[in-house]
């Protein structure tokens, strides 16, 4: 009789811890799917053989769902003036690659409406840099 008591709570015990097993693997943190690309940089070889390289590759791979390009500081006047890299920003975004750029750096060297025209999202974009770091996107600098 003992015997049988002792089985039945260890079967009572192991139920119960798997249970609990569940409950923990269900909430654990999710991975994030998103990207953000902040590119800061004029250098071009950094911009095609690094940012657009990777950041095109991941989307189109379906490494992550959802890819961002954020254009800061001297990037914002060197893909307003660089038609390569233009068409390569414009297939981008015809993949789904969202392109953000940050309007007080556009303003500082008056592309801001050139950014517009290409058809990127010009704003501001401290809050949204903040956002981002603060998210569980992966945000990589260039």
């Amino acid at each position: 009789m003992r015997r049988k008591l002792l089985f039945i709570f260890t079967v009572i015990i192991m139920l119960a811890a798997g249970k609990v097993a569940s409950a923990q693997e269900t909430s654990a943190p999710v991975a994030t799917d998103k990207l953000v690309l902040l590119w800061i940089s004029d250098d071009i070889d950094a911009a095609e053989k690094m940012a657009f390289m990777y950041g095109h590759t991941a989307k189109k791979s379906g490494w992550f769902s959802e890819v961002t390009v954020i254009i800061w500081g001297p990037s914002a006047k060197l893909i307003s003036e660089n038609e390569k890299l233009q068409e390569k920003v414009k297939a981008m975004m015809a993949d789904g690659i969202k392109i953000e750029a940050c309007v007080a750096c556009a303003r500082q060297y008056g592309v801001d409406a050139k950014l517009k025209e290409l058809g990127y999202d010009v704003k501001g974009m401290g809050t949204q840099l903040t956002k981002y770091l603060k998210s569980d996107a992966k945000v990589v600098s260039f």
